[in-house]
């Protein structure tokens, strides 16, 4: 038989059956597919940005550590015991520390308070007749108490107010109340203004009066008694308060009304 014969078995050419370019099929298996990779995703984050914004980012990761650094040295240094660092840097360690970031207790050896001080005020008021009335004793530090009881985030005021411009009486004064130093009357007027403030915030004209007055002169005293040992120590102190009052102090006709802030 021809080769060229048009006969069943005979492999069509490029006019074929199949179509123009079609190449008759095998009997063998496929060939299969070569593997595709998968797209890559664009970066993201820090490495998105452009050359000068990362250099940005860099700069201020490195400020924001050497401040983190330094602020955790100086106070290391404050609350250490004295060294050769803080007798060389003290000034520049204070006036990093103080008035925000002040600690009242030391590295190594904790003070921790061992007496409940409690400061009380009250006041005589001259009614709209003229008469005089004498107020109950106000609890302030209770105030503060049950302000911070419960209170995530406390004032500066509630917690260390008045408890530093107590300390701060005490440190300008003797025994006896007589100022020490030139800063005794500016510790006295300091404490002065702030239980003036507190009895007009308690509203205490009106309740010693019903109406209307003016507060002419404050006492303030201090009660002040041991905190109890754990019941498991044998340790035996006096929880009997004591008191330290001090004198009467006039008030200004300026600060009566609780006007200076």
């Amino acid at each position: 038989m021809d080769a060229y014969d048009g006969g069943s078995d005979a492999r069509h050419g490029p006019g074929g059956p199949d179509g123009p370019g079609v190449p008759a099929e095998s009997g063998g298996p496929a060939e299969p597919a070569p593997p595709t990779e998968p797209p890559t995703e664009p970066p993201a984050g820090v490495a998105a940005l452009s050359l000068p914004y990362r250099i940005g980012v860099a700069l201020a990761l490195a400020v924001v550590a050497v401040g983190v650094c330094v602020h955790v040295g100086m106070m290391f240094l404050h609350v250490a015991p004295p060294n050769t660092v803080t007798r060389e840097h003290g000034k520049a360690v204070d006036d990093w520390i103080y008035p925000e970031f002040e600690q009242n207790w030391k590295l190594f050896a904790p003070n921790p308070l061992q007496q409940n001080i409690s400061i009380q005020v009250r006041a005589e008021v001259r009614d709209g007749e003229g008469g005089t009335l004498t107020t109950g004793w106000y609890d302030l530090s209770a105030e503060d108490g049950r302000a911070i009881d419960g209170n995530l985030l406390p004032s500066h005021t509630q917690q260390n107010e008045l408890r530093r411009a107590w300390d701060f009486f005490l440190a300008t004064h003797d025994s006896e109340n007589r100022p020490v130093g030139l800063r005794g009357s500016l510790s006295e007027s300091y404490l002065r203004r702030i239980v003036v403030l507190r009895l007009d915030r308690d509203d205490a004209v009106r309740a010693a009066t019903g109406g209307v007055g003016t507060i002419e002169r404050v006492q303030v005293r201090s009660r002040t008694s041991n905190v109890p040992p754990p019941k498991w120590s044998r340790e035996k102190v006096s929880t009997t308060p004591a008191y330290r009052e001090l004198p009467w102090w006039p008030v200004p006709e300026d600060e009566a009304g609780g006007g200076v802030r």
